[in-house]
């Protein structure tokens, strides 16, 4: 397979140039939040220019010869394998950009969540507040249907920019926002095999000073609550208003905040955050999601449902 990668960037990269990172073998564990995972066969990072045309024909061709392609964000949300990704990682991280019309944004999908809370707050528009100190990206935003602070993308989602691999050739095209078409961590995005490159967000005239509070007070309340203590992905598992509490509180009443399973453990702060210690691996993290599911099963009746997504081998 490594023959038919590197022949493959060979030619794309002749086909429209592009200053991209590229690596072989590259751990993953340097990519992720939770700072775990094997080796990426190969990782390429595209620049800006040519990007889309770049990232296109990358795909198209690996797809044609049965390679698999994983879009990778922010990392935010996932634990890769200790073995890996087989195939092409297509690192998205460099496509940042940001414009506005009127009392609408938009931003290229590899733009960070703080970056895109800053720029609209510099505009004095308001509504992507919640999305500040968040971890990851606005493409991994809009493909989680990112939510926190009683706010979700898709309340002010308007439209997505995609490149479609569904027929046998890509297609880029404008996604109008359908929030019936969205739910609880869900978005029309997921499962597709879909390349997000960018969205756009109507927003809501406010006062900057007022925008910028709020902001403040979500990085806070995230610092307190121990998101940035150690490398994690935020919330392990998802809430489900069916329980009658959050996933947390279910956790820690069962008397499991703290359980360590090797460097993988329930943070002793908070009961639905998963923390790498220092030295845990990916089946470290499994292994202590997996109890902790079959735990809270057996004393509540209730299944768990992971909002980590686990990648890779």
């Amino acid at each position: 397979m490594r023959d038919k990668i590197e022949k493959i960037v060979k030619q794309c990269m002749e086909l429209f140039p592009n200053d991209a990172e590229i690596c072989y073998d590259d751990f993953m564990s340097e990519h992720t939040t939770f700072k775990v995972g094997g080796p990426a066969d190969c990782r390429i990072c595209p620049q800006t220019e040519n990007f889309c045309a770049f990232t296109s024909e990358l795909i198209r061709r690996a797809r044609a010869e049965k390679i698999p392609v994983f879009i990778l964000g922010g990392g935010a949300n996932i634990v890769v394998s200790d073995k890996g990704i087989r195939g092409i990682t297509l690192d998205t991280c460099a496509w940042k950009g940001a414009s506005v019309e009127n009392n609408t944004v938009s931003f290229n999908s590899g733009t960070s969540m703080d970056e895109v809370a800053e720029f609209a707050a510099a505009q004095s528009l308001g509504g992507l507040e919640f999305l500040a100190g968040m971890p990851g990206t606005i493409g991994g935003a809009v493909y989680m249907n990112a939510r926190c602070y009683g706010s979700e993308i898709a309340d002010v989602l308007v439209w997505t920019q995609i490149i479609d691999f569904s027929a046998e050739a890509p297609e880029e095209k404008r996604v109008s926002a359908d929030k019936t078409a969205f739910g609880y961590k869900l978005s029309p995005f997921q499962g597709k095999g879909n390349l997000i490159l960018s969205a756009a967000f109507n927003l809501k005239p406010a006062e900057i000073n007022e925008i910028k509070s709020k902001m403040e007070k979500n990085r806070k309340d995230r610092k307190e609550k121990g998101h940035y203590n150690f490398p994690c992905a935020g919330s392990a598992f998802k809430n489900n208003h069916k329980f009658g509490k959050p996933t947390g509180q279910i956790i820690d009443e069962l008397g499991l905040k703290g359980r360590q399973i090797g460097g993988a453990q329930i943070a002793p702060f908070h009961g639905n955050i998963m923390i790498n210690t220092g030295n845990a691996t990916a089946a470290d993290i499994r292994a202590l999601m997996d109890e902790v599911t079959a735990k809270v099963k057996e004393k509540t009746g209730f299944t768990l449902e992971p909002e980590i997504l686990f990648i890779g081998e």
